[in-house]
């Protein structure tokens, strides 16, 4: 099951303050070609920031769905697996 919603945003900060909220979830970070991580949090709209200032080359978008702390980790997991992102392979 894809991000609900699937609406990317611009990666970039006046949009990650703009869109993503100070809430638990999980998030993605894309390009127009590829997923390139997706991760879990307490807060998504730090965690993106915290990507955006370490500066996430490639990443060019965004996705985020709020989820209760003790369902991330199975959501993540789910989102990994259906969209196989780089940053997440081992």
């Amino acid at each position: 099951m894809p991000f609900d919603p699937a609406l990317p945003r611009t990666f970039n900060a006046i949009s990650i303050r703009a869109h993503a909220p100070m809430a638990s979830g999980v998030y993605g970070l894309s390009n127009a070609s590829a997923w390139l991580f997706i991760g879990e949090t307490d807060n998504i709209q730090e965690s993106l920031l915290e990507h955006f200032r370490a500066g996430s080359e490639q990443a060019t978008g965004f996705c985020f769905e709020m989820c209760s702390a003790g369902g991330r980790a199975r959501r993540q997991d789910r989102l990994v697996q259906e969209y196989e992102p780089g940053g997440n392979r081992r």
